[in-house]
């Protein structure tokens, strides 16, 4: 590709793209290309410019790196197209911006140019749809805002006031533009950020189960999908059976039973047993959509402020009537009485409110936060109690095999082999452990084993060689399954070093292996505790299913309040609910299928993205894996929405009254104190869509948060990533 570098400053670079015309399909393209570079760090396209703005992690190597990417690119390039999502926004942003220049440019032709008789006729016709409107309203016996608009601009009109209603009208349109704008918005980056981000699939071929690119599935392929895996595309169940959570699509609570013939859809989860598919639908053909309907559909956006404001709005229209019928009965002046019909609460309130809570989800997005909806965030300002899963959420997700003790003289090789290739099926920070040392050691681990059965919170089950072979916890081992220890050894089982996470191998009924697991603590946690305790939280718990030893230890740490260990699945959900009785609000945080039932429980429910793929599903929130500062940036954008959401009640409910005051006394006209009101419910709707400050007054908690400081300052003190 031909380009040219405009401008060029430390880590930015602004470059013309040479070529006629640029489409919207191209520019996403490029865009899209260049954001797969691992050192890019932020790109924007202009379309209709033909320019790029490049932001990457400063060196020379990436510089040159950089530019030979550019010269090397090609709009045809089909791995640069998929890179592209089904919907990017950009063509959203196009139409509004069209729309809305089309309106102000429209209103200024008409002000300028038309003849007074012929805008008088204009305003009319324009009135008609706000005036039937409140009508519809007024005959379902209800009194909203609708009919105080069309109150007001039916008042102005009779009294032959057209440029009020003229106005009035136009900054209501240009309101809901904006809104239905902003909304759209809004849900299409969320739509997106919730998008799947499968990257590789286990494919079944005349050789076996081969793990493939997702985008290599063609349609007519098979596919196998397995207990608590992410079905990454839409297809036909041939062969299996298995329970399916496939609420993000249907809105179904319970998991549906799905068998052969059964049809399942890309996102949903397979909550237990082992599906094979044939895919219907490749990758990118019909999962955005399917998302943006479901979002839309849901309530989830809406929080109790929001509502309660809503209802709100409401309730003062009668208010607004009876002033204006009482102000005339009582002065007999016209004008004065109008200026409760030109002032109402409802338009700002309603306008607002929604947009500041889908700004801060858009802004939570640029931090690696998905959020699912706005009563969330409301959760997460609220709550006093946070409950931390260990292994995955406050160690690090990725776990090393530091020793394998083997029983009975079998080979440590051979016993490796055995446990990679049954704990590749279920990824968990643990399973990717054993995986990664077999990788580490070059032991190929080819599919050796009968079909696999994974038994939640304890472990797997399969058959190897005609011999059962069960991997997993050490309940799981020796209660559930009964197994013992070769003779002699029990010694050697029982000096295994308590500050390691033990994996038990066995085979036959015999113990044959364990993997001790050395799950470091991220350097970040003590910090972040600390740092939560700062911002309000009362009491941060940790739960884990690791033994006593194991759990005092990391507990012993970090400035936990409590912590519990050797708890299952429903242990840790109880907990939640015995927190949520007691008055409570809870915020569960964890990465795998033993998690879901807490995260369900829980007021506001966070899942870390590399985690289990049910655990993404169940959760309301999803924050990165590269560090638990995303933890905080949460806690800081909620409040931070819940202040704004307050200062915004207050402006507009005082300024409004104001307004009303003074047309009340004959200070503002009827024109006056309505294109006041409609300017400050521009102005309250335009902020709203700004970005939160993130730093608390008084300089208590203050937080910088550049996304690349934060990302490359995992490991470093609180104070030096939280700094003013």
């Amino acid at each position: 590709m031909r380009c040219r570098i405009l401008h060029e400053s430390s880590a930015r670079m602004r470059i013309h793209i040479v070529r006629s015309r640029m489409t919207m399909v191209q520019a996403d393209i490029l865009e899209y290309y260049l954001r797969d570079i691992a050192f890019v760090t932020e790109v924007k396209v202009y379309e209709r410019t033909g320019d790029a703005v490049i932001r990457y992690r400063r060196s020379e190597e990436n510089r040159a790196a950089l530019i030979e990417s550019l010269a090397q690119f090609d709009y045809a390039d089909e791995r640069a197209c998929a890179l592209v999502p089904e919907d990017t926004g950009r063509a959203l942003t196009r139409e509004y911006e069209e729309k809305l220049v089309r309106m102000v440019l429209a209103q200024g032709f008409r002000s300028l140019f038309f003849p007074l008789p012929l805008r008088r006729i204009w305003t009319c016709a324009r009135s008609l749809p706000f005036i039937a409107a409140g009508l519809r309203t007024l005959i379902r016996g209800k009194l909203e805002v609708s009919v105080l608009d069309a109150a007001a601009i039916t008042a102005s009109i009779l009294r032959g006031d057209y440029g009020t209603a003229s106005s009035v009208m136009f900054l209501l349109r240009t309101g809901e533009l904006l809104e239905e704008w902003t909304h759209r918005k809004s849900v299409g980056d969320l739509a997106r950020s919730m998008s799947l981000k499968v990257e590789k699939v286990w494919q079944r071929t005349e050789e076996g189960d081969v793990l493939t690119d997702v985008r290599a599935v063609r349609e007519g392929d098979r596919i196998v999908v397995r207990t608590a895996g992410l079905i990454p595309l839409d297809g036909k169940v041939v062969a299996g059976e298995g329970t399916v959570n496939q609420a993000s699509m249907t809105g179904e609570s319970v998991p549906v039973v799905k068998t052969e013939g059964g049809y399942v859809y890309a996102g949903t989860v397979v909550e237990e047993g082992e599906l094979l598919l044939e895919v219907t639908k490749t990758a990118g053909s019909g999962k955005y959509d399917q998302i943006v309907r479901m979002i839309e559909e849901t309530e989830k956006l809406k929080s109790g402020t929001e509502t309660r404001a809503y209802h709100l709005a409401d309730s003062l229209v009668p208010y607004s009537l009876a002033g204006t019928a009482l102000m005339w009965l009582f002065t007999r002046n016209i004008p004065r009485a109008l200026s409760f019909l030109m002032v109402d609460f409802s338009c700002a309130l309603k306008l607002s409110m929604p947009l500041s809570v889908l700004s801060a989800i858009r802004q939570a997005g640029t931090y690696d936060i998905t959020v699912k909806g706005g009563k969330f965030l409301e959760a997460a300002a609220e709550a006093d109690t946070v409950v931390f899963d260990k292994t995955g959420t406050l160690t690090h997700a990725t776990p090393r095999v530091v020793r394998i003790d083997t029983f009975g003289g079998r080979s440590e090789e051979e016993m490796l082999r055995i446990a990679a290739c049954l704990e590749e099926h279920y990824p968990h920070s643990i399973a990717n452990a054993v995986v990664e040392e077999a990788k580490k050691r070059g032991i190929e681990h080819e599919e050796m084993h009968a079909e696999v059965q994974y038994v939640v919170a304890h472990g797997i089950s399969s058959s190897v060689e005609g011999q059962k072979t069960v991997i997993g916890s050490r309940h799981f081992i020796f209660e559930d399954e009964g197994c013992t220890v070769p003779a002699v050894e029990e010694e050697k089982l029982e000096a295994l070093p308590d500050a390691y996470s033990h994996l038990y191998l066995a085979i036959g009924g015999e113990l044959a292996a364990v993997l001790c697991v050395f799950d470091p603590l991220r350097e970040e946690a003590a910090a972040v505790i600390d740092a939560l305790h700062r911002l309000g939280i009362s009491n941060v718990c940790m739960m884990t299913g690791d033994n006593e030893k194991t759990a005092a230890a990391v507990a012993r740490m970090l400035p936990l309040d409590d912590y519990r260990a050797e708890v299952l699945p429903e242990d840790k959900a109880a907990f939640v609910r015995e927190e949520r009785a007691r008055g409570r609000k809870v915020i569960m945080i964890g990465d795998g299928v033993n998690d879901t039932p807490a995260l369900s429980e829980a007021d506001c429910g966070v899942a870390i993205s590399d985690g289990a793929a049910i655990a993404r599903e169940v959760a309301d929130i999803t924050i990165a894996a590269d560090s638990l500062y995303q933890i905080l940036y949460l806690r800081r954008i909620s409040m931070a929405l819940m202040d704004r959401i307050r200062t915004n009640y207050r402006f507009i409910i005082s300024f409004n009254a104001g307004l009303i005051a003074l047309g009340a006394l004959g200070i503002l006209p009827p024109a006056a104190s309505a294109l006041l009101h409609n300017g400050s419910t521009l102005a309250a709707g335009l902020r709203s869509m700004t970005d939160l400050d993130l730093t608390s007054r008084g300089g208590r908690f203050q937080c910088h948060l550049d996304k690349r400081h934060v990302t490359e300052s995992c490991g470093k003190s609180f104070d030096s990533v939280l700094s003013a």
